[in-house]
């Protein structure tokens, strides 16, 4: 193999694998991106740990086709040292010659045969897709990871579940101890789709569409994701990039029976000052239960917490309420996760009693557009 493809390009390409190449597998060739000629004016980079896989393509000037399996940080250090300009990648009996085109600065690497790179899933061809902007599953995935639970053992709590049903797309997410569930409106675009999606692979996929998401402000047209549902995998489509994963197997709990169907109090407060007042308090919280009591009266919210370590702390802040006068606990992490994903002047939160879910949603939303948080009280 023999090619010459400029270095922001390729530079681009191999930083997306870095968050999929396994680094641990007992099987070396993992820890590895594959490099492959596609066409006389194209190459491949792409990478696997087989169960997510990533790959993508760019234009490039080929003397000679083949490929090869590289290691994967190494690569994309050198690459990063390398000049500006055109890079040119060999293959031979000696390894991997990584060269600038505009100096002397040259690396070997030593690699695997291309050969022995396990081969990516790939969809039918007639298999059925879905599209949507990049922007609303990027606004998807921002809004609902926080509250993915880290706990692998827990594979229908490790993974968001993704659905379509009729022009009405959401996301919803849980550790146990708070929800979230974000819905969007596709005009004109009707399928019927579920899958739960790993912590990892939507961890890799907010990265890809925020990335291209950042395009968009230089484009006049918005960039799509195709996904396509095939067997036991999902494949998204963006730009020159393919992402697949392998879907979790297992019954996400039942969201709507967690979401409180009414509630009895309404509080409107101004969030950008209830953070604010949270992030003070929560200071003088206890380290082990971050534990803070919210007390509503008409017009009042008064944030109290205690450390037997510590002390005590309190603030204030005005709000619309006129209820009747109430004491509820939570952990002060948990509020704070749902109000940094908003950006709206104003939250909701929504009440019944002292032991019951808390909702806390933007006031007035629109442009078909929806967010609720549910957030489990705790005793303080």
């Amino acid at each position: 193999m023999n090619i010459t493809v400029p270095k922001k390009d390729l530079l681009r390409l191999v930083a997306r694998c870095q968050g999929v190449v396994d680094k641990k597998s007992t099987m070396p060739v993992l820890a590895n991106v594959l490099i492959s000629v596609d066409s006389p004016k194209a190459i491949r980079i792409a990478a696997t740990d087989l169960y997510l896989s990533i790959s993508g393509h760019t234009e490039a000037e080929v003397d000679q086709g083949g490929s090869a399996a590289v290691p994967a940080r190494d690569l994309f250090e050198r690459i990063k040292a390398m000049p500006d300009g055109p890079i040119s990648i060999s293959v031979g009996a000696g390894g991997t010659e990584v060269q600038s085109k505009t100096s002397a600065r040259r690396y070997r690497l030593h690699g695997l045969s291309g050969d022995s790179f396990p081969s990516l899933p790939e969809p039918a061809p007639d298999a059925p897709t879905l599209e949507l902007e990049v922007d609303v599953l990027s606004r998807l995935i921002g809004q609902t990871q926080f509250s993915i639970s880290t706990d692998e053992t827990r594979a229908h709590l490790n993974s968001a579940l993704f659905e379509w049903e009729g022009d009405r797309i959401r996301m919803v997410t849980t550790d146990g101890h708070r929800l979230t569930k974000v819905e969007a409106t596709v005009p004109g675009r009707h399928a019927t789709a579920t899958m739960l999606i790993p912590y990892k692979a939507i961890t890799e996929l907010r990265k890809l569409t925020d990335e291209f998401k950042g395009l968009d402000a230089k484009s006049e047209s918005p960039t799509m994701v195709t996904i396509t549902q095939f067997g036991p995998n999902a494949f998204f489509s963006i730009g020159d990039t393919r992402f697949s994963v392998k879907l979790v197997d297992a019954q996400f709990p039942a969201y709507q029976q967690v979401i409180p169907k009414s509630s009895e109090r309404v509080v409107r407060a101004p969030r950008a000052i209830l953070m604010d007042a949270l992030r003070a308090v929560s200071l003088a919280a206890s380290d082990r239960t971050g534990g803070v009591q919210l007390s509503i009266e008409s017009g009042t919210m008064r944030i109290l917490s205690e450390s037997p370590e510590s002390g005590d702390g309190s603030d204030e802040l005005p709000v619309e309420y006129t209820g009747t006068a109430m004491k509820i606990g939570f952990n002060a992490k948990y509020l704070l996760d749902v109000l940094a994903v908003l950006d709206d002047e104003e939250v909701d939160l929504l009440l019944s009693g002292e032991l019951d879910p808390a909702i806390i949603k933007p006031t007035g939303e629109s442009d078909g557009r929806s967010f609720v948080g549910v957030v489990m009280p705790m005793r303080i």
